[in-house]
């Protein structure tokens, strides 16, 4: 059985990354990142990825070279940035300044039945981001560092960055945010001023 990872809980964290959000753009990872990136205010800057596990944090990357005077954060967990472990490799090989990522790290996979993931098993997601050649990593405990990393979102030439924010275990009432792919691409695009056809 794996130890608990942290004791933050996850709505109050994701709340206060979003507080004062400005242009700050968002793509939240499948599941749980999604419901609280929703429960913490519906947005048009807000893009929830829904069946694309693993694809978060590249989804990110894409937009954030797209967009490179605009901030982006990927809001995922650890089940799916470990499914995307790859793309660390290359987001730190492109190294969009404009771009970070919150791993909300409860140490288990809640969308299948919270078995042990990997980093509950002992795998550190701020050690490997290192590795891959992420320049700026925290590993977040309280909300003293939560705060500290919002603080950091909207530098576009200081990333990419990423934290791990750890969360308590548990499920939580799920808030569930459009799920029409078309309505959100629109959106998001509206948003971005671009011409939706």
């Amino acid at each position: 059985m794996s130890e608990p990872i942290g004791t933050l809980d996850r709505r109050a964290a994701v709340k206060a990354l979003l507080a004062d959000r400005g242009d700050l753009l968002v793509i939240s990872g499948l599941g749980s990142s999604s419901y609280d990136l929703f429960a913490a205010g519906e947005h048009p800057g807000n893009f929830y990825l829904w069946g694309a596990m693993g694809g978060a944090a590249m989804v990110g990357l894409g937009l954030a070279l797209a967009q490179p005077k605009r901030p982006v954060l990927v809001i995922t967990g650890d089940g799916e940035q470990l499914m995307g472990i790859g793309s660390l490799l290359t987001i730190a090989a492109k190294q969009p300044g404009n771009l970070s990522i919150a791993v909300l790290d409860n140490g288990q996979f809640g969308e299948t039945g919270m078995q042990p993931s990997h980093s509950g098993l002992g795998a550190k997601l701020e050690v490997i981001a290192s590795g891959a050649g992420i320049g700026s990593v925290s590993d977040i405990a309280d909300m003293a560092g939560v705060e500290a990393f919002r603080a950091r979102l909207r530098d576009v030439n200081g990333g990419p960055r990423l934290a791990r924010i750890r969360i308590a275990a548990g499920e939580l009432e799920r808030a569930l945010p459009p799920r029409d792919g078309t309505y959100l691409k629109n959106r998001f695009r509206g948003h971005l001023g671009i011409a939706v056809a």
